[in-house]
């Protein structure tokens, strides 16, 4: 059942802090699944708002990892409907490094970016049961 709100331009937006336990390479990288993780919850919502289903993933595409994530990010994920079908939501993603920790004299040091970090960007497509 679609709800007024599913309209193409809606935006839906997460914050996440990464934690120290999900890093999986030298410098505290994280591996690209975790932003694909995110992408997944914030596509639920979007679902959620949209359908009042939750929806199910179909298919990912033009997945780039832009720039790397750390453990001590804090994340900006972003979903936005950029296509509407008769059950399928087509929806942009984007996750944003907004702050980095490390980034000190602490080990404990954090800083808020002044210019935020792209790091990861794809599309994907969510369906949702008929109306």
């Amino acid at each position: 059942m679609k709800t007024e709100a599913c309209r193409e331009g809606l935006r839906i937006t997460h914050r996440r802090y990464v934690p120290y336990s999900h890093a999986h390479y030298a410098g505290n990288l994280v591996d690209g699944a975790y932003s694909l993780g995110l992408f997944g919850d914030v596509a639920t919502e979007l679902c959620i708002v949209t359908d009042e289903d939750e929806g199910l993933f179909a298919s990912y595409a033009d997945v780039q990892f832009r720039q790397p994530v750390r453990a001590g990010d804090v994340l900006e994920i972003t979903a936005e409907l950029v296509r509407v079908g008769s059950r399928s939501r087509e929806i942009a993603f984007t996750a944003t490094v907004v702050a980095r920790g490390g980034d000190g004299p602490l080990e404990s040091s954090a800083r808020v970016l002044a210019e935020p970090i792209v790091a990861t960007t794809a599309t994907g497509v969510c369906v949702v049961p008929a109306s």
